[in-house]
């Protein structure tokens, strides 16, 4: 049988699911309570953004599969029509239960809530395990500039048996500029700005770095992930990974990325 001469047309959410994908930009791992705890000034930020199911992206690559194929299992495959706050906690509740290490609500936020959000984490506020608070960008025009303006690179998914967490640095002021990061991307975003979302970006890597080394240089990761960081840094705007590990490199810039996709924000609710 030749496929490519059927008459129809499978639609590409049929076989992978309707659950949107989640994108993570600057400010990561400030959701999580053991790092939010020690920033002087809180809260600190991070910003994340809804994607199409267009394809599908690779797994332990940082775009929050692993939640998403829990949230296929609970809710058979398509987001329900709830409110999006009782749904996070709802699947924060189904992937976390007990996990020594939980995930960060930001994954589960960013898979439910349409469109580009800043999410504020205060120890004080609900143990850093929620946001204290959430800023939506309600503009379209700034949504397709960031489809255009963020290029993804697949570079390699997390090899098994791989964490992050074997060094930890958590020095207070670091996790401040982490947390800050967060901010500046979202400002940055919201004035269409790339330089300064690059910039956002390559502070939100050297904070990575620093606080826990492993998120770029492992035993047992095969790629150069600071030598390819690097390379695109000096070349671009900004550029940072999707995740710990590897996954995508993220590229900010204005002009085509060689190799690289854009992606597709799922639509914020108006």
């Amino acid at each position: 049988m030749n496929f490519a001469k059927n008459s129809y047309r499978v639609p590409i959410a049929g076989i992978i699911g309707g659950i949107p994908y989640r994108l993570a930009l600057a400010g990561g791992w400030i959701d999580q309570p053991f790092v939010s705890r020690l920033n002087p000034r809180a809260p600190g930020s991070m910003v994340v953004v809804s994607i199409e199911p267009q394809f599908r992206f690779m797994e332990r690559s940082g775009m929050a599969t692993g939640t998403r194929e829990i949230a296929l299992k609970l809710w058979k495959r398509v987001l329900p029509k709830r409110a999006p706050a009782k749904l996070v906690r709802e699947l924060y509740a189904a992937e976390n239960k007990g996990k020594t290490n939980p995930s960060g609500s930001q994954d589960m936020i960013g898979l439910i809530y349409p469109g580009i959000h800043r999410l504020d984490y205060d120890f004080a506020a609900n143990g850093g395990v929620f946001p204290s608070h959430i800023e939506t960008i309600h503009d379209r025009k700034t949504e397709r500039w960031l489809e255009k303006v963020i290029h993804l690179l697949p570079v390699a998914p997390r090899p098994a048996g791989y964490s992050p967490l074997g060094q930890k640095h958590l020095e207070p002021r670091w996790i401040a500029r982490l947390g800050r990061s967060g901010k500046d991307c979202f400002e940055a975003i919201q004035a269409r700005d790339v330089d300064a979302l690059g910039a956002a970006m390559n502070e939100c890597m050297k904070c990575w770095e620093t606080i826990l080394p492993g998120t770029v240089r492992h035993p047992k990761l095969t790629v150069d992930l600071a030598g390819l960081l690097c390379a695109y840094q000096s070349r671009y705007p900004g550029a940072m990974y999707s995740g710990c590990g590897g996954g995508y490199l993220l590229v900010a810039s204005e002009a085509p990325v060689s190799g690289a996709f854009n992606i597709k924000i799922r639509v914020s609710i108006k």
